[in-house]
This record gives C-alpha cells, sequence and structure tokens, in this order.
C-alpha cells in the first residue's frame, strides 16, 4: 500500500489551513461525488475504484518528509504542520459497491467527517474514481458490442504510465474483459493473463514457417499464430495450417490464430473457411488491431469470423470519452447539532448540485426483476414498499409514474465509520460478477450502444422542495 497523503492539490491545503485558524476544523461536513452528464441521455457508468480509495484513506498519513517539504513552501506555520503530523481519517464513508450501474447524478460516494479531513480526500479520491470507473464504463460497452465473444485487454503498451496500465487493466476486468496482457495486474489481483507474440517474433526467423513451427514446439497446448506479418491469406493462414497438422500428429490441438491488421471482416471469413476446410473447425480466430464497441459492432455485421477480440488503444485511454466528469461538492455541514444543507447554484443548470445528506435506491419491477427507476432521496427518508410509490421527472413534472409491484435497495454501503474500515473487497472477478448480474437487471434500451433510451432519475419530494426552495431563496438574496 502506497502512502499517496500528497497526492492533492495544495488549495486543498491552503482551504485546510483557513479552517484550521478560523476554528472550523472539527466542523462535520458532508460531501458527493458524483458524475455529470455530458448530454441528454442517461449513459451508464461501471462504478470501479473503490478497493484504491480504502488504501488511499487507509494508510492517510504525513511523513516528516512530506511535513518537512510543506515547511520549505513557506505557506503554513508551525500549529498548522503539526496539526498534519497527527492527521488521520475519522469520519464515515459510504459508497456503492464496486461494479455497480450507476448514472450522472446519484451520490456515488459521500463522506462526513471533519471539513479539515473531508477536504483533503477531493483529488485523490476524484482520480482514482474517475479513472477506474471510466475504464471499466468502456470495457462494458467492448463487451456489449462483442455479443459473447471473449474480450482481451491489451492496453498496457498505450496506457498513460504505469498506474493507469495497471488499474486501468483492472477496471477493464470489472466491465466484463475475460483476460489481460498485463503479467502485473494478473500478478496483483490473480486474473487471467493471455498473450501470444509479435510481429518481431516472425521477423526474427528466416522464414515464418520456421518461427511458426518453433512457437509450437514451445507452447504445443497453447498454440495461437499471429498470421499477418507479411501475408494473411497466402503464407500466414496455410503456413499455420501446417504447423497444426504437425501439432495434431503429435498428439495437441491447436488453439487458433490471431490477425493485427487488414480487412479484418473479409480476412477472417476467408481465415475460417480455409482452416474449417483443413479439418481446424474448433480453432478461434482472434483479432486486434485498434478495435473499440463501434468497430467490433460493425465488423459483426459484415460477418467476421472473430472468436476473441484483444482490445487496447482506445479501451485503455476511452478514446472518445478521455474524462468521466466525476466531482465532488459539499452538500450539508453539522452547524450546533443541525444538519444544515448546502447548494451550489449556477446559471448552467447541470451544475446545481442537489442539497443535504443523501442516498438513493433502485427500484425493481417485483415481478420481472428489472430496474425501473432510481430515487435520490433525503438520509432520513424510508419508505414502504406496500405502499404506492409516484415517481416524478426532476425537471419534467408534469411526467409521473406510480408504481405498486416494487422492490427497492438501498445503493450506498457503508465503508468507513468513525475512521474504521468495515468493509472487506471481494475479488476482482466476484465484483466482474456482481456487474454482469447487475447489468442483467437492466432492459436492453438501457444499454444501447447509441441512443440509449433515458432511464428514470427521481428526487424525492422532499429533496426536491429543499433544493427548490434553496433557489427560491438565493433569488431573493
Amino acid at each position: 500500500m502506497r502512502n499517496l497523503t500528497m497526492l492533492t492539490d495544495l488549495y486543498e491545503l491552503t482551504m485546510m489551513y483557513g479552517y484550521y485558524h478560523a476554528g472550523m476544523r472539527d466542523n462535520v461536513a458532508t460531501f458527493d461525488m458524483f458524475f455529470r452528464s455530458r448530454d441528454e441521455s442517461t449513459r451508464y457508468a461501471v462504478f470501479a475504484g473503490l478497493e484504491q480509495l480504502i488504501d488511499y484513506v487507509s494508510g492517510l498519513r504525513f511523513t516528516q518528509e512530506d511535513i518537512a517539504y510543506l515547511r520549505g513552501l513557506n505557506l503554513f506555520d508551525e500549529d498548522f504542520l503539526s496539526a498534519l503530523e497527527q492527521f488521520r481519517f475519522t469520519g464515515d464513508l459510504y459508497a456503492v459497491p464496486e461494479g455497480s450501474i450507476v448514472f450522472p447524478g446519484e451520490p456515488l460516494v459521500r463522506v462526513t467527517a471533519p471539513i479539515f479531513e473531508a477536504q483533503l480526500l477531493e483529488p485523490a479520491l476524484l482520480n482514482i474514481i474517475n479513472h477506474q470507473t471510466l475504464i471499466a464504463t468502456k470495457a462494458s460497452r467492448v463487451v456489449q458490442a462483442a455479443e459473447g465473444g471473449s474480450v482481451l485487454e491489451f492496453g498496457l503498451r498505450r496506457a498513460q504510465g504505469p498506474d493507469a496500465g495497471i488499474y486501468g487493466a483492472r477496471a477493464a476486468i470489472i466491465g466484463g474483459c475475460a483476460a489481460t496482457s498485463n503479467v502485473l495486474t494478473g500478478q496483483m489481483y490473480n486474473i487471467p493473463v493471455k498473450g501470444t507474440h509479435a510481429h518481431s517474433w516472425v521477423m526474427s526467423f528466416p522464414d515464418e514457417l520456421t518461427a511458426f513451427r518453433k512457437y509450437a514446439e514451445m507452447f504445443p497446448t497453447s498454440c495461437l499464430l499471429l498470421v499477418d506479418t507479411y501475408d494473411t491469406l497466402k503464407s500466414g493462414v496455410p503456413n499455420a495450417i501446417t504447423v497444426f497438422n504437425e501439432l495434431r500428429e503429435k498428439g495437441y490441438e491447436p488453439v487458433g490464430i490471431r490477425l493485427d491488421s487488414g480487412d479484418l471482416a473479409y480476412l477472417t471469413r476467408e481465415a475460417r473457411k480455409m482452416l474449417d476446410q483443413a479439418g481446424f473447425p474448433n480453432t478461434t480466430i482472434c483479432a486486434s488491431g485498434d478495435l473499440d464497441e463501434n468497430l467490433i459492432r460493425d465488423l459483426k455485421l459484415q460477418g467476421a469470423c472473430i472468436d476473441t477480440w484483444g482490445v487496447g488503444t482506445k479501451l485503455i485511454t476511452s478514446e472518445d470519452c478521455p474524462s468521466l466528469g466525476g466531482v465532488y461538492k459539499l452538500s450539508a455541514e453539522n452547524v450546533g447539532g443541525r444538519v444544515v444543507p448546502k447548494i451550489k447554484i449556477s446559471e448552467n443548470p447541470a451544475k446545481i448540485t442537489n442539497p443535504g445528506i443523501k442516498k438513493f435506491y433502485r427500484i425493481f419491477d417485483k415481478q420481472s426483476g428489472k430496474a425501473i427507476a432510481d430515487l435520490i432521496a433525503l438520509e432520513q427518508e424510508v419508505y414502504d414498499e406496500r405502499q404506492p410509490l409516484t415517481i416524478y421527472d426532476p425537471v419534467n413534472t408534469w411526467k409521473s409514474m406510480t408504481l405498486t409491484n416494487y422492490t427497492l435497495r438501498e445503493m450506498q454501503i457503508p465503508i468507513f465509520k468513525g475512521g474504521a474500515c468495515v468493509y472487506e473487497s471481494p475479488s476482482l472477478l466476484e465484483i466482474q460478477k456482481y456487474c454482469r448480474d447487475e447489468l442483467d437487471t437492466f432492459r436492453d434500451q438501457y444499454k444501447r450502444l447509441l441512443n440509449p433510451h433515458r432511464y428514470k432519475i427521481d428526487l424525492s419530494d422532499s429533496l426536491w422542495m429543499l433544493k427548490n426552495s434553496m433557489l427560491q431563496g438565493a433569488k431573493r438574496c
């Protein structure tokens, strides 16, 4: 576990310094982490990064080296630096489980702690959750496009640094990838690693057939050959078939071939015919090369014969959406034992926050088990599933729906209580299964890659009235 206490922005420390000297150090505050929608849709995201957030919060300690560095900035006095030496997280932290399907505006992480502590968490919390949620979401979309085909994460060499490669691969597994090429991630999280050989292997030998034979000799039980170094259909696949026949004579069955370039729809269709005619109908065809969910969808529509998809650059960087847009906003303070809600007001309606200490529920149809809507409510609100529940569009309030045959699940769970971690993280493959099961509770229209149907997210009556009363009060100021 690394100590990431100094992974913060300077203005967090200057605010903490101000709180300290204003006598506000122990004022209890609540912050929400959520992400904003980039457009009018409510496209889902896959929440990820909680395990690393737990490690970060558990390890919060300013070392003597940290204190010496901060002293050298000539910004802070010795009383404040002494307070930092004693710094520990003593608050509560609630979050949705990793692998949860979540939507814009929902409080994914809730921190309640002395503001001196809660303020410090902002940059690292956002860094960890924004990144892994972004990649897990992208992976989920890629896996969805593959429609049951196996997806392998191949992104290490294109990730923005070692941590992005390691934790991006972790997030990709949560999103549904079957394995990663990243050996360190495989070692750290006990997940499958996959890989064959590069074009340089083939080019290192006098000819392609010799290269294939040598590889098959070393890996007779896991022989998958890269066939596009020179000419896929004229040499690559025929040479692979020659080696596959030789393997079979020795009592081994080949795994298959991989293509990394060219017209993958045409080449894989032709390669499939050649392999089938040669007596290898069970060999797999793996494709890679700048793939993403859109290209995979189109290749499948064109009849590409691809069983396994190796996805790298566009997955590990989430190329089409390179940032999640997660934010961390103050929503309440405890003043004299009384909770005082806080709201951020903006001329941009999307940036107006929801005030108060909140939780949110997922509402399911009792008969089908499918998700109907999410309901963001104030912490003290309780619902009786035996009573009808009417939900409204929080903007177009004339739109409503009354539910009678439903169940509710509170999405946030306690992670830290009084500074102590009360949650044990599941294994990575358990998180992956949870994510898959959660996705299955959503109807297909909410999971469409293009123009998904708008999933309903409502504010409870009490929260809606609180928010609007605060907005009206602000107008009078």
